[in-house]
């Protein structure tokens, strides 16, 4: 069965054939929605031909995918996706919640949430005989890409800003990239990349510009929505999803997802989704508060290196995630996103800073009666705080330095 139909052009709604565009709309430049035969999936599969699978990764929902199975079922490729929920009750009663979950990424092969598009990527890669991919990255895609691709014997190339934090370029690195960093800013990257990526003849996967990543991404939403079948049961309020935003591709992502399960007729009823920006790095919080999809740049300044982004390069979608849902934007500054690492580390969850700002933004949102004692409320968190050990340490008081004595234990307690 061929689901993959095509692409619709999110801005003017054009259409276009597989073959006939790779990236962007080529009319105005707008982001791509890939097309399924949603038809045909429906007359083939039934909500339990997916949750009975025994598949632990996000291969689980191929029939929901437009990529054909990769191969290389024993390697990495095939660890990307179905990470844990946990439930956070000590939290969620400091917060006056009925309840709370937490959606940890961590547990994925490079210990981020991009490993769902990487794995995506490589997949097309090797239907299209692609040689080599390339992507910008303050890190984490890259890692991701460097990954998926070193399971599979697929060569990468990573464009990043050379501020990137230390243990990031240290895994793309490991992975066997060719790494290159850029003194520039993470979108001097993104532009570096395209242009390479048409000089070259290589394949970019640039988050947003590819229309493939958002395809990763909404596995993350397929996940969500198994685990609510059994964790929300009869519950009539639509589950509350917090979800941290930079240049918008996951938050595109997950809303993607959630579509998909709706034209299929298998979602109960659609989540509210409501993105988090950090207060230095707020290109769309800025356009939701304004009233408009006119996204404009900004000069971003924050400690959280994922989602700093001058200009989202999945700006109107990841808006629309908020307004099509009954959600909203939230802003948080840097001590909220630090002073939260330290929060969900007191329950066992150790968030880079991107992750713990999805966090700081449900205690934002409670404060401004955004969200209620009894909605259920799921936080995602996108990374691992090894990601990014310098901004952990800021948020905890160092480790007292004593005598090898019990005296000196004694002492310090």
């Amino acid at each position: 069965m061929n689901k993959f139909l095509g692409y619709e052009c999110s801005l003017c709604g054009k259409k276009y054939a597989p073959e006939e565009v790779t990236y962007t709309c080529p009319a105005d430049g707008g982001n791509l929605n890939v097309l399924l035969d949603y038809e045909a999936i429906k007359e083939k599969y039934q909500p339990d031909d997916i949750t009975c699978r025994t598949e632990t990764s996000l291969w689980r929902y191929l029939p929901l995918l437009p990529v054909s199975n990769p191969g290389g079922e024993e390697t990495p490729l095939y660890a990307a996706g179905w990470t844990p929920t946990y439930a956070l009750p000590k939290l969620a009663e400091k917060l006056g919640l009925d309840n709370l979950w937490l959606k940890d990424e961590s547990s994925n092969p490079t210990a981020s949430f991009k490993d769902r598009a990487s794995a995506i990527l490589v997949a097309r890669a090797k239907e299209i005989g692609a040689e080599v991919i390339v992507t910008a990255s303050t890190g984490n895609a890259g890692a991701a890409l460097a990954g998926m691709s070193a399971a599979v014997g697929q060569k990468s190339v990573i464009f990043a800003p050379k501020t990137a934090p230390v243990a990031k370029i240290a895994q793309l690195l490991v992975f066997g990239a060719e790494v290159m960093l850029v003194d520039g800013t993470y979108d001097d990257s993104v532009e570096l990349a395209v242009k390479a990526a048409n000089e070259f003849g290589w394949y970019c996967r640039n988050t947003g510009y590819n229309p493939f990543t958002v395809e990763g991404k909404k596995t993350a939403a397929f996940e969500i929505w198994e685990w609510s079948l059994k964790a929300l049961g009869e519950n009539d309020k639509p589950l509350t999803v917090f979800v941290s935003v930079g240049d918008g591709n996951i938050i595109s992502g997950i809303h993607k997802g959630f579509k998909d399960l709706e034209k299929l007729g298998w979602l109960k009823q659609m989540p509210r989704i409501i993105g988090v920006q950090a207060e230095g790095s707020a290109a769309i919080a800025n356009a939701y508060n304004a009233g408009t999809e006119e996204i404009a740049a900004i000069s971003a300044t924050t400690s959280a290196d994922s989602i700093s982004v001058d200009m989202p390069s999945d700006g109107v979608r990841a808006l629309r995630a908020a307004t099509e849902t009954n959600g909203q934007y939230v802003l948080v500054n840097d001590d909220a996103i630090i002073a939260s690492i330290a929060e969900l580390g007191q329950v066992g969850v150790f968030a880079e800073p991107a992750g713990a700002t999805a966090y700081a933004g449900l205690a934002e949102a409670i404060s401004k009666g955004v969200v209620n004692r009894d909605d259920p409320v799921l936080v995602l968190n996108t990374g691992s705080g090894l990601k990014d050990v310098n901004a952990a340490l800021k948020a905890v008081s160092e480790a007292p330095i004593i005598a090898p004595t019990l005296e000196a234990v004694k002492e310090n307690l």
